[in-house]
Parts: C-alpha cells; sequence; structure tokens
C-alpha cells in the first residue's frame, strides 16, 4: 500500500503563484508515475501533469503549459506542482495520484491505483 498527502493549497489572487507538495509513504518502491489532477465544483476530475519517479519523463495538460512544473524528489519521496501565472480557473481541488503499472504515459486517470485526499486551490480575481 502507498499513502499519498497533499499540501500547499490556499488562496491566492490571479497572477500568484502556490507550490503543492505530494509526499508518498509506504510501498514507494513500487511506485512507477506519479499525477497530479483537479476538479473544480461541478466539473470531472482533470489531468494536470505527470512525471515519472525517474524524473525523465514529464506530461502536462495544455491548459497549464508554460505556467505549471511537476517535479519530485526521490530522497523525499515527495512529487511538486509548481503554479504560477495562476488563473481563476485553476481554482478546484488538486489531487495527487500514483500509477505503480504503466504502460502508456501519462496514465490515464483510471489507471492509477493511489489517490490523496486533495487539497484546496483558490484563486482569486
Amino acid at each position: 500500500q502507498v499513502q499519498l498527502v497533499e499540501s500547499g493549497g490556499g488562496l491566492v489572487q490571479a497572477g500568484g503563484s502556490l507550490r503543492l507538495s505530494c509526499a508518498a509513504s509506504g510501498r514507494t518502491v513500487t511506485l512507477n508515475v506519479m499525477g497530479w489532477f483537479r476538479q473544480a465544483p461541478g466539473k470531472e476530475r482533470e489531468f494536470v501533469a505527470a512525471i515519472t519517479w525517474s524524473g525523465t519523463r514529464t506530461s502536462y495538460a495544455d491548459s497549464v503549459k508554460g505556467r505549471f512544473t511537476i517535479s519530485r524528489d526521490n530522497a523525499k519521496n515527495t512529487v511538486y506542482l509548481q503554479m504560477i501565472s495562476l488563473k481563476p480557473e485553476d481554482t478546484a481541488v488538486y489531487y495527487c495520484a500514483a500509477d505503480t503499472g504503466v504502460v502508456v504515459f501519462p496514465p490515464r486517470l483510471y489507471e492509477y491505483d493511489y489517490w490523496g485526499q486533495g487539497t484546496q486551490v483558490t484563486v482569486s480575481s
């Protein structure tokens, strides 16, 4: 089993920045890909970014390219999502996810094995 705990969410003005963290514990040796997803009220959960545990590959949703950066610190078993130039439409609950058996990168939402509890990001205009 793997446990994921997100942190770093909050309220920020448009144009501001936040850095989300996702700390993994348990059988982290089994992890292949870490991803970030978000879900706004009344909307489906959507892909934001993903990174291989080795850090060699990353992927981003078009809506966040150039503004968000995903990274990882394997020594700390932690994945980060640096967000800059935030917009009101980035407001959502952000979820960290982990996949242990990757065939296609990035994995699709339903292929992730573990999920965190989510952290709220609110961007005011």
